[in-house]
């Protein structure tokens, strides 16, 4: 069918509605590197202002480290530049197997294997591992690319309520015929900030013969006592069959993923995940870079321990300025707001004063439950974390919403 004007008209049509129903996404350009303090144009052909970055998944505050820009910049003059490949034909160097083996040690599992993303890991694990004899049981509020990568695999899928151990327990009980069970849980829920509770969850995979996953990318560096992960932290470490994770988060924060765990599992995707067999190669240069990222955290805790402060003190702050909040100890923090316009007006009036931090409404976060996410690093120093409090207090008594209830804030702007 030839682009004409009626099919341009269906899709201008379309973004109208989104435009009048208050969710249309702009999105900024950053004019300098990731930090806690950005340049920033928006919106598009505006000045460019300097800010401070409250909503970036930095959290560890590795994505310009000196060390990790000049080990990406060995990684480049020694390996080149790409691979022009996959990994079976002659898309395999050695620094990739180096990382594969850093990552399993880092994760105390007992094999890794790479992908371009963690989205590609999570669309290529389902598939390779499970058959229409087997059944996957996800949390109900598990990653999209997790939801995506079920949907490419021909098993069974079901769900359960968040974090409800009885519902999972039930649906165990119900497909204990199954030939393989798989129980699907991200470690830590990047919209509310709640970790899962994995002790529990692998207590209930042992009792019923099933398999455990969990996507580990909002927590690889930085939860648990030396940041292994969710695992870590829960007690569960060697229990966990399936760990999948980003290399663009915590661990450097430039691009890649991977699937961790059980020996024959890894293998298993070696030989038949699609995005691994049919993608090129993770970039030199960012393996590079991990792998100085994992040297540094195997060193020491110093960068997870001061991000566990900050968040404290920004938890508190918001929670003694009035704001609704969900609960959590993780460094995700979203600022509870409801309607989608109101959480779009508040993200711009904090770029006016100068803070960095994107409202999430539907379909990012469901109908009702617009917010505005931030996300605390341990790049961020208590000066900046001081001048964004600030600056919330301001915008929130603008509004009328500090102190205020959810019930309150739904009744004053609506869903």
């Amino acid at each position: 069918m030839a682009y004409s004007d009626r099919v341009k008209g269906i899709y201008r049509e379309q973004l109208d509605e989104i435009r009048d129903k208050g969710l249309f996404k702009q999105e900024r350009f950053i004019h300098s590197a990731q930090a806690a303090d950005i340049e920033v144009e928006f919106p598009s052909g505006a000045d460019v202002r300097k800010v401070i970055n409250i909503c970036a998944n930095n959290y560890l505050g590795m994505s310009s480290h000196p060390q990790v820009v000049k080990a990406a910049h060995e990684g480049l003059d020694t390996r080149g530049y790409g691979m022009s490949s996959v990994r079976f034909i002659c898309g395999t160097q050695d620094i990739h197997r180096q990382l594969e083996n850093s990552m399993t040690e880092f994760l105390g599992t007992e094999d890794t294997i790479l992908f371009p993303s963690c989205m590609d890991a999570n669309a290529g694990v389902f598939e390779a591992l499970l058959s229409s004899d087997d059944v996957m049981i996800s949390d109900r509020l598990v990653h999209a690319s997790i939801i995506d990568g079920m949907r490419l695999c021909s098993a069974q899928h079901d769900t359960f309520k968040h974090s409800n151990m009885e519902h999972l327990e039930q649906k165990l009980q119900m497909h204990a015929d199954k030939r393989l069970k798989m129980v699907i849980n991200d470690g830590v829920y990047s919209m509310d900030g709640d970790t899962a509770r994995l002790d529990e969850i692998a207590a209930l995979c042992a009792k019923y013969d099933a398999m455990l996953f969990v996507d580990d990318s909002h927590a690889s560096g930085f939860i648990g006592k030396t940041g292994r992960g969710t695992h870590e932290k829960c007690g569960v470490m060697g229990k966990v069959d399936v760990i999948t994770t980003t290399f663009g988060k915590a661990l450097g924060g430039a691009s890649g993923g991977c699937v961790s765990g059980r020996k024959e599992i890894v293998e298993m995707c070696r030989q038949k995940a699609r995005p691994y067999l049919f993608s090129n190669t993770i970039a030199p240069v960012v393996v590079s870079g991990v792998l100085k990222v994992l040297e540094i955290l195997s060193a020491s805790t110093e960068r997870r321990d001061k991000l566990e402060a900050n968040t404290a003190y920004w938890r508190k702050g918001l929670a003694e300025a009035g704001f609704v909040l969900k609960e959590g100890d993780t460094p995700i923090v979203p600022v509870m707001l409801f309607n989608a316009k109101l959480a779009q007006d508040f993200s711009r009036d904090l770029y006016e004063e100068g803070i960095y931090a994107i409202g999430f409404f539907f379909p990012v976060v469901p109908n009702g439950q617009a917010r505005i996410r931030t996300q605390i690093s341990a790049g961020h120093e208590i000066h900046h974390l001081d001048k964004a409090l600030d600056a919330f207090r301001k915008v929130g008594e603008k509004y009328g919403i500090l102190g205020l209830t959810k019930q309150e804030i739904i009744d004053k702007y609506g869903l």
